[in-house]
């Protein structure tokens, strides 16, 4: 109907228009009783009662201020609709176990990068925190920048100084839970008899070796009487890795902790080939050893710092031109979102260099971060070497 109200003077006149409000008790029922009829219930029903035909008059009175009460009349075209819709019910509020997890699940919106992270602190397990390279664990303000990638990753990271028979090497590492599980070269720790890790805030801490699997260079160590607070390197995704990518890397070159260095990544999936022969390594990686200082390693057929010696392995690597030098073994290599992509694990330097032209060239080899997380539970196990 597209009227409700009509205006005054528009009343049926004559007895063409009687039927609308002679009509029978029999139709009464198919209409619903109006509200206002119980609302106004003093009225009385003989106010507003049926008009006859002889009682038509030409002057009908104005309506009342209200529709009154239909008594044994059929309502007329005016109240064949409801003059609102009823009102919506209210809707109600989730409770108890629906209400809690939709909060959990904003919360964990909110938290972005830092939720795998914060369960494992709650939880207290040794779960690896991971995440995609997506996942940013640089806050917001800082976000794409190396100083924000160095303060946020930083405390991850430590320097290792591993003792064995031949003497003392310097490595670095990341620390990968909060029980004090860090991942580093086997090369930086293989054959040491004692082992110790400062973290950035200048603590040392006594490690043991879990487990090693020299066929991919990677390590297992664990702190004893690790401290509480630990700050926990999250894990991406090395597989979303591109040439060109921008990365940061961290670690101890020349004993120097907490050495922050930044560059891109140069290529993807290069063949490295290192030593599994712990004093054919040991005996090069020194410091002032004679070498130089490096892990010797093959690539593209030929060898560079040193002799690899007859028992070798090969990996697919990550290649960087950010600035690698001794004792960046074991340490990251990170996006610009802040998540660990690769263990560093080679550098080249030229073998005729002096000490005025000695340094990073900007060839340097990463493991992929998805090779390490594949190896975590052989290396837990104790590692391929056991």
């Amino acid at each position: 109907m597209t009227e409700s109200f009509r205006r005054s003077g528009e009343y049926p006149q004559g007895d063409q228009h009687q039927s609308a409000y002679t009509q029978g008790d029999a139709q009464q029922s198919a209409y619903p009783q109006q509200p206002y009829a119980s609302a106004h219930s003093a009225s009385s029903s003989s106010d507003y009662s049926t008009p006859s035909a002889s009682s038509v008059n030409p002057e009908w009175p104005p309506p009342p201020a209200y529709e009154p009460a239909q008594q044994g009349a059929a309502p007329t075209a005016l109240l064949t609709e409801p003059v609102s819709p009823a009102p919506a019910a209210p809707r109600k509020r989730a409770k108890g176990p629906l209400a809690l997890l939709a909060a959990v699940a904003i919360a964990a919106a909110a938290v972005g990068g830092g939720t795998a992270y914060a369960f494992q602190e709650l939880t207290g397990s040794d779960t690896v925190a991971s995440s995609s390279t997506s996942t940013s664990v640089v806050p917001t303000s800082e976000k794409g920048t190396v100083a924000g990638v160095a303060k946020a990753v930083s405390p991850s990271i430590v320097e290792i100084s591993a003792t064995s028979n031949a003497g003392q090497s310097t490595g670095s590492g990341v620390i990968i839970t909060s029980g004090g599980e860090i991942i580093t070269n086997n090369h930086v720790v293989s054959g040491a008899s004692e082992i110790k890790v400062q973290l950035s805030n200048g603590k040392s801490y006594t490690a043991k070796v879990v487990g090693t699997d020299s066929k991919k260079d990677l390590a297992l160590i664990k702190l004893e009487n690790a401290p509480s607070g630990l700050t926990v390197a999250t894990l991406g995704d090395s597989a979303g890795v591109k040439v060109g990518d921008q990365v940061v890397a961290i670690g101890s070159p020349e004993g120097l902790t907490g050495t922050v260095t930044s560059g891109i990544v140069s290529a993807l999936n290069r063949d490295v080939t290192v030593s599994t022969d712990e004093s054919q390594g040991q005996q090069q990686q020194q410091q002032g050893g004679g070498g130089s200082g490096q892990w010797p390693f093959e690539f593209g057929g030929q060898e560079f710092n040193g002799d690899t010696g007859s028992s070798t392995t090969t990996y697919k690597a990550l290649q960087t031109d950010a600035s690698l030098n001794p004792g960046n073994s074991g340490g990251a290599l990170i996006d610009m979102n802040g998540n660990i992509i690769g263990i560093n694990s080679a550098m080249y330097s030229a073998a005729d260099a002096t000490s005025s032209s000695a340094g990073s060239v900007g060839l340097g080899f990463a493991i992929p971060i998805n090779t390490v997380k594949a190896d975590l539970d052989t290396l837990r196990a104790g590692g391929s070497d056991s």
